[in-house]
C-alpha cells in the first residue's frame, strides 16, 4: 500500500471546503485557515485520519468481512462503482432504500424475487408467454438490478459503512449508527465528524478529490484481503504436513503384524481340529 502523500491530496483539490457560512462548527479542528470566504482543510490532519481509516479497513477485509460503500452523488457514482469492483465489496450508487439496514430482511426478499426472476427469464418457456408479460419482467428485473444489482450477493449486514459525502446520505448514516455497524466517511467542512467512527476530513464535492481517498482505502482493502489469501495457503499447508502425514499412517502401519497373527491362528485351528480327531478315535477303540 503506497502512502498518501501531501502534494497529490493538494493536486486534487481535497483541500478546498465550503464558504465559511456553511460551514459546521464541529470541523473546526480540520480547518486550516479561511481564504477568500471559503475554508482551508489542514491536508496533514487528512492524511492522519486517512490511515486510521486504512488500517481499521484491512483488518476488516483481511477478516472476510464486507464493507458497503454508500456514494449516490453524481460526482461519486463512477468513481466508487469502478474503484469497489475492483475488490469484489458490495456498494449503493443509485438511490439509498430506505430501511436497507434496519429492515435487511425485506431487502433479502427483494433480492430472492431478483433471482427468481433470473431463473424465469431462463426458461425454456419464457419466449412462450405473450410479449406484453415478457416486456413486464424484463423491466421489473431491470428494475431490482438498479437498486440492489450491487448488494445483490449481502447475504448479510457489512462489517462496516463507507460514504461520501454525509450530508446527503443521512439516512444510511442515521441506519449504520442504529445498528452499531463502524461508519466511514469522507467529511466536509459543513458536516458533523461526530457521527462518524472514523471521519476523513477532504473535498466531497470533486471527483479528483473522492478518487484520491478512495483509491487509498480500496488500496488498503486489497492488502488485508491479500494477506487472508495468505493466511489461508499456510494453514492448508500445516494441515497437510509431512510430519503428520507420518504420524497418520504409523497406526496403520502397526496393525498389519495382528492380522497376520490372526490370519496364522485361524490357518492353524483346522490343523489342530485335524490333529485331535484321530485321537478321540483311539479314545473310542
Amino acid at each position: 500500500m503506497t502512502e498518501l502523500k501531501f502534494e497529490e491530496l493538494l493536486e486534487a483539490g481535497c483541500h478546498f471546503g465550503h464558504l465559511k457560512r456553511k460551514w459546521n462548527p464541529k470541523m473546526a479542528p480540520y480547518i486550516f485557515k479561511e481564504h477568500n470566504g471559503i475554508h482551508v482543510i489542514d491536508l496533514q490532519k487528512t492524511i492522519v485520519k486517512a490511515d486510521e481509516a486504512a488500517k481499521a479497513l484491512k483488518q476488516i477485509a483481511r477478516s472476510g468481512k464486507k464493507i458497503l460503500f454508500v456514494a449516490t452523488k453524481k460526482q461519486a457514482k463512477d468513481v466508487v462503482s469502478e474503484m469497489v469492483k475492483t475488490v469484489d465489496m458490495p456498494f449503493v450508487t443509485e438511490r439509498w432504500p430506505g430501511g436497507m439496514l434496519t429492515n435487511f430482511t425485506t431487502i433479502r426478499k427483494a433480492v430472492k424475487k431478483m433471482n427468481q426472476l433470473d431463473q424465469l427469464m431462463h426458461d425454456k418457456d419464457f419466449n412462450n408467454i405473450s410479449k406484453r408479460e415478457r416486456l413486464q419482467v424484463q423491466r421489473e428485473r431491470a428494475k431490482l438490478d438498479k437498486n440492489l444489482g450491487s448488494i445483490a450477493d449481502l447475504s448479510r449486514l457489512p462489517s462496516a459503512l463507507f460514504v461520501v459525502d454525509i450530508q446527503k446520505e443521512h439516512i444510511a448514516v442515521a441506519e449504520a449508527r442504529r445498528l452499531n455497524i463502524p461508519t466511514f466517511a469522507l467529511v466536509d467542512t459543513n458536516c458533523n465528524p461526530e457521527l462518524i467512527d472514523y471521519p476523513i476530513p477532504a473535498n466531497d464535492d470533486a471527483s479528483k478529490s473522492i478518487q484520491a481517498i478512495l483509491k487509498y482505502m480500496v488500496e488498503a482493502i486489497q492488502e488485508g484481503l491479500n494477506e487472508r489469501a495468505l493466511d489461508k495457503d499456510a494453514q492448508n499447508e500445516e494441515e497437510t504436513s509431512p510430519e503428520e502425514n507420518a504420524a497418520a499412517e504409523a497406526p496403520v502401519k502397526n496393525t498389519r503384524p495382528r492380522r497376520n497373527r490372526v490370519d496364522g491362528q485361524r490357518k492353524a485351528a483346522p490343523a489342530a481340529k485335524a490333529e485331535a480327531a484321530p485321537a478321540e478315535e483311539k479314545s473310542e477303540e
